[in-house]
């Protein structure tokens, strides 16, 4: 008989489980240093169980203009919102729609809960503003004093703003260049020469020629110039009040981001143009460059302001040939003006899709017919929320009870690797859970709370395909260590096919619905990929371990794989041909 060869496992091998475990102990441990490391060792709560204040907005269109309610529309204010409510620190609100006119937003409890309430239902504001100068975000150095009466003007390097997207590295300008640029955008008088002609005889007289008084600085010139040197465009706090409270007809400062997604502030002047004079703004493909373009399109008033304004920037050098595209206080995009433009206009620059998409959103938004009126404002507390919280968590606790007294009973030892699989899942699903919170805004909200409660059904599911399959080999006459490597292939497809069952259920789910139901869809989805991953890399690996020891591989009543009780077959024996004698049978022997 020729002896198998080596290296060939034959069917129903031992696998190696020491790699699987070595695989998921490192994960574990790298998931749950990355949590400590990030701060947040908790999982971020939703409105309903951190408490906060919901808002009802519904939307109301000006007068034969109804038709402007629309999806579309209602998703743009939805942006506008987000972006508002976010610039002033509240990064965990959630803006939605409801309905075809309404939009909720919650947002928990916090510093600027109440600014945000203030804020949240204004309509945007939009402007189109002339750069005089940019700079770089952080602050600009105290003018250090020289020999002279006053100190010499220092110019802080910073980039232009270009079209948006694309930014050039220009020296911005000096300090008494943006003075220069405020009084005459503060249209301030000509500074006057200081003293008279005196009625003694025994005056001075009047020198004749150019007098040689020192001009006196516009106190609003000075004090908007001392607040552009001193803003810090990396302070969210300082970014959101650059703007706040500022007329479209007077000066300004602000803060936005280029093309490389680095924050720098602006010395604008008073908006020549409002987001109302926009008649329609959109993405498009350049046929040409096949680069991607957004057009504007002005009313018939505001096309006589924009062509006044870029007729003016059109003859400026850098920066103050742009015009910035200010949004609630923020410049969202600055280009440059390279002749003059009427009732329309295209910016260009280093744009893909969905920048180009996002700036002719916001852009359109100033044009909205659109109005949003408070419904009611809710507040929700925390109390409500954590007594539901701890209905759940005792519910889910009985429900995880009744499980393990089940697996105890009827599987009895086997039930060990039921529950610690249990454990490593909900390991898992906890520092998952935290991490998403800092990293893609998840909040953890009561149907989320269901959803990792059911999960709890769908991971024991996998446990018993399995311990059954080993069973129902141990019933045929095999040994358990054959029988765990011959019953885990056909466990596999049967687990793996529910778990996708439930999954495409969870993304269904997701999809289709809104607010706190994706939040049970998400959690469903998370866990049932996550039991897929602890039963491949930890119950499996631990069963293959356990078949060794002799507890479990010798068939103890108190292992749930006694044969005796399963019902066991006689061991399989593999059974030998005898060949026959030829020649004639010797009747005695017969």
């Amino acid at each position: 008989m020729a002896a198998p060869k080596k290296g060939r496992r034959p069917a129903g091998g031992q696998s190696r489980p020491g790699r699987a475990l070595a695989l998921i102990l490192i994960a574990m441990v790298a998931l749950t240093g990355g949590m400590f490391w990030s701060g947040h060792t908790t999982p971020r709560l939703g409105i309903d169980l951190a408490g906060g204040t919901s808002i009802t907005l519904k939307a109301k269109a000006d007068p034969g203009q109804e038709s402007a309610v629309n999806e579309t529309n209602m998703n743009t204010a939805v942006g506008i919102i987000e972006r508002r409510v976010n610039g002033l620190g509240v990064s965990e609100a959630e803006v939605q729609t409801q309905g075809r006119e309404n939009i909720i937003v919650n947002i928990p409890r916090g510093t600027n809960e109440k600014q945000a309430r203030e804020q949240v239902g204004t309509t945007a504001q939009l402007y189109f503003r002339p750069v005089l100068a940019v700079a770089a975000a952080a602050p600009e150095p105290a003018p250090t004093a020289t020999g002279s009466s006053s100190a010499s003007p220092k110019p802080s390097a910073s980039a232009s703003a270009p079209t948006a997207g694309e930014k050039s590295a220009t020296p911005s300008a000096t300090a008494s260049t943006r003075g220069r640029a405020l009084t005459e955008a503060l249209k301030a008088p000509s500074p006057t020469p200081t003293g008279s002609a005196s009625s003694s005889s025994s005056a001075t007289p009047k020198a004749t020629g150019t007098p040689q008084a020192t001009p006196t600085p516009d106190p609003a010139t000075a004090a908007l110039e001392q607040k552009f040197t001193a803003l810090n465009c990396l302070d969210p706090k300082q970014r959101t009040a650059a703007g706040q409270g500022v007329k479209p007809d007077q000066p300004t400062v602000a803060c936005g981001k280029n093309a490389i997604d680095q924050w720098e502030k602006y010395l604008l002047g008073p908006a020549a143009v409002e987001g109302k004079d926009v008649d329609d703004a959109g993405a498009a493909l350049d046929q040409q460059t096949g680069q991607w373009i957004v057009d504007m399109e002005f009313t018939s008033a505001g096309s006589k302001k924009f062509q006044a304004i870029t007729s003016k920037l059109s003859q400026q050098s850098e920066p103050q040939n742009q015009f910035a595209i200010v949004l609630d206080g923020e410049v969202v995009s600055a280009p440059r003006v390279q002749t003059t433009l009427s009732a329309s206009a295209q910016i260009s620059g280093s744009f893909n899709q969905q920048s180009a998409q996002d700036l002719g959103n916001i852009l359109s938004y100033g044009a909205l017919p659109l109005t949003f009126q408070t419904q009611s404002v809710d507040t929700v507390t925390a109390a409500l929320g954590g007594d539901q919280l701890e209905a759940g968590l005792i519910a889910g606790a009985i429900g995880l009870g009744l499980v393990i007294i089940y697996l105890v009973v009827y599987y009895r030892g086997l039930s060990l690797i039921a529950i610690l699989s249990l454990g490593v899942s909900a390991l898992l699903t906890y520092v998952i859970m935290a991490l998403l919170g800092p990293a893609i805004g998840f909040a953890l909200n009561l149907p989320a709370v269901c959803g990792a409660i059911v999960a709890i059904g769908i991971t024991a599911d996998s446990f018993i395909v399995y311990f059954e399959r080993i069973r129902d080999e141990l019933r045929e006459g095999r040994t358990l260590r054959p029988a765990v490597e011959r019953a885990w292939p056909r466990a596999r497809r049967t687990i793996l096919v529910s778990d996708f069952v439930s999954f495409l259920a969870a993304a269904v789910l997701f999809i289709v619905t809104v607010g706190k139901v994706q939040g049970f869809a998400f959690t469903l989805g998370l866990t049932t990929l996550l039991d897929i991953v602890v039963v491949f890399l930890f119950t499996k690996p631990v069963m293959t371990l356990l078949a060794r020891t002799a507890f479990f591989g010798n068939g103890h009543p108190w292992s749930g794989l006694d044969p005796k009780r399963l019902g066991a077959k006689p061991p399989l024996r593999r059974t030998r041909r005898t060949t026959a004698p030829a020649g004639p049978v010797d009747p005695k022997e017969a």
